[in-house]
């Protein structure tokens, strides 16, 4: 018997079965190229495609990691500044000349509330359990008292880098430098009275009027004495020598004195022997500051000299204030930047990712339409191929081919 005739039935159903498999692993898949052999140039267009909208979600995973850390560091700053801005007013009260010494209690009160605030902020810890003010050391507790009481930091200025984009970088944590990093009385000096004065004079800066000079006085280590004689006279001595002298005025306003780069105004009455030390300014810890804030306000007193003490120490303070104000803004514009660039990142990524899909889709994707037609057909053809198929079989001649 001849059988050419159904090994041809045979390798055209074998064919026809073969494509019907092809055709529902593709429409159940969606791709129409999944191996290189298919289709070699669409295949190594899906694989590098594919591989790159990977990378790019990615991307955007850690970019929402990221912002959620860096949302609560921009939380965190804002609470800061308005902390300091309630202990500027509660300064600024109490500096106005006619508060009460149970007012002046009551006031320390809120700073030492204050200082406590700030404490819990410094130690505000992410959604992961790390500190976010911590740097590197991200599992230990940044802001602690030491042995006298002091505040003390024990993180590090550490930094960690995160990709969120291709060739793009961003920062990841923060670091204590915001509550420690500033310094003491208006950056360039601090003025202390002595503890013996009997007058009412405080000495106050009002400006910079050299900086190369005051920036100079500020990095060295020799402070200036100003003291006070008879007849309203003041001597301003440095490592031993006068570098300046003469008379207060009697002008309301008070008497201006320009030492070391800086302008300064005596303002009161200073008795003879009063005295006060100008030193190059030192970082002080925004901890520090509230306490020197607080002790100021718990131990005032009503008379002139005590008055006058207190509200030099109480305006060095502000001028302390103005700079971790100042720095928490800085703080706070950098962080923002920094989510600006992370959001814009974002919007890239997902711009390029849809981009590379497409055109994974157009290289690899199958044309379901197509495909479920092309089957459709297939099938149709296979079953009609089957039926003829039988008929002759049927026939009694086809028994003696």
């Amino acid at each position: 018997m001849d059988l050419s005739l159904f090994t041809s039935f045979t390798n055209s159903l074998a064919a026809q079965e073969a494509q019907i498999n092809q055709l529902q692993q593709q429409i159940s898949t969606g791709l129409a190229v999944q191996t290189p052999d298919q289709n070699p140039a669409a295949y190594e267009t899906g694989v590098l495609g594919t591989n790159m909208v990977n990378q790019l979600n990615n991307d955007n995973t850690t970019q929402a990691q990221v912002q959620t850390q860096l949302g609560s560091v921009s939380s965190a700053y804002t609470s800061m500044s308005t902390l300091f801005d309630n202990v500027q007013s509660i300064v600024e009260q109490a500096l106005n000349g006619t508060t009460s010494a149970a007012n002046m209690n009551a006031l320390a009160g809120q700073v030492k509330s204050a200082s406590q605030q700030l404490l819990s902020i410094g130690n505000t810890t992410a959604s992961n359990g790390t500190y976010l003010f911590g740097g590197s050391r991200g599992g230990l507790t940044p802001f602690q008292a030491n042995a006298n009481g002091d505040i003390v930091y024990f993180g590090d200025g550490g930094n960690s880098q995160a990709t969120i984009a291709p060739g793009q970088t961003a920062s990841t944590i923060a670091n204590g430098d915001v509550f420690v990093s500033s310094l003491s009385g208006d950056g360039i000096s601090n003025v202390t009275a002595s503890t013996s004065n009997t007058g009412s004079g405080q000495i106050l800066q009002q400006g910079v009027v050299n900086a190369a000079t005051a920036n100079a006085f500020q990095q060295g280590s020799s402070a200036i004495t100003v003291s006070f004689g008879t007849g309203n006279t003041y001597t301003a001595t440095q490592g031993g020598s006068t570098i300046a002298s003469g008379t207060l005025s009697t002008s309301s306003s008070g008497t201006s004195l320009q030492l070391a780069g800086v302008d300064y105004q005596i303002t009161g009455s200073p008795a003879n022997g009063d005295s006060f030390t100008i030193s190059p300014a030192r970082p002080q810890s925004a901890f520090a500051l509230l306490q020197n804030v607080y002790n100021a306000l718990a131990n005032a007193n009503s008379t002139p000299s005590q008055v006058a003490q207190t509200n030099q120490i109480l305006n060095q303070s502000l001028a302390g204030l103005a700079q971790y104000q100042q720095a928490t803004l800085t703080a706070q514009a950098q962080n923002g930047v920094t989510l600006q660039a992370i959001s814009a990142a974002s919007t890239s990524n997902t711009g390029q990712a849809t981009e590379a899909q497409t055109n994974v889709d157009n290289a690899t994707a199958v044309n379901t339409p197509v495909a479920i037609a092309s089957l459709t057909q297939t099938m149709t053809a296979l079953q009609a191929a089957m039926k003829t198929f039988g008929t002759v079989q049927s026939l009694s001649l086809f028994n003696y081919l």
